[in-house]
């Protein structure tokens, strides 16, 4: 899911392209929509907006939370698609930058959903 400005971020350091030895996963710095500063990858990637300084206390809480967001597509345990998100054994509809939640349509990123609960909670390990 995307990292957006407003949402708390995640924990990890990125060293030569890849986060620690433990995470190994590929960051690339690239221009993002507006708003959004970093994204996990169905790829096992993590994408983090050229605006956000390698390094900076905002990168590493955004690494943090993506990280949390690779894992768990990485062991299955999510899957993002372009009208769905799975978490576990649940699967939700996505239309439009918002997901289908509890009966209401949330923007995507947003607190409320249990994987961002997750990636927040990392954040605050930076």
């Amino acid at each position: 899911m995307a990292f957006k400005l407003g949402n708390r971020p995640l924990p990890g350091i990125a060293h030569g392209g890849n986060i620690d030895k433990k995470h190994k996963f590929k960051v690339k710095r690239t221009n993002l929509e507006e708003g959004v500063l970093g994204e996990a990858k169905m790829n096992g990637s993590i994408e983090i907006d050229k605006s956000v300084e390698p390094g900076s206390a905002l990168d590493k809480k955004i690494i943090a939370h993506e990280s949390v967001h690779a894992e768990e597509i990485a062991s299955g345990k999510i899957e993002y698609g372009d009208d769905y998100v799975r978490d576990g054994n649940s699967t939700f509809h996505r239309k439009d930058g918002k997901i289908k939640y509890n009966g209401e349509w949330l923007p995507e990123g947003d607190s409320s959903f249990p994987w961002e609960k997750r990636a927040e909670k990392a954040e605050k390990n930076v």
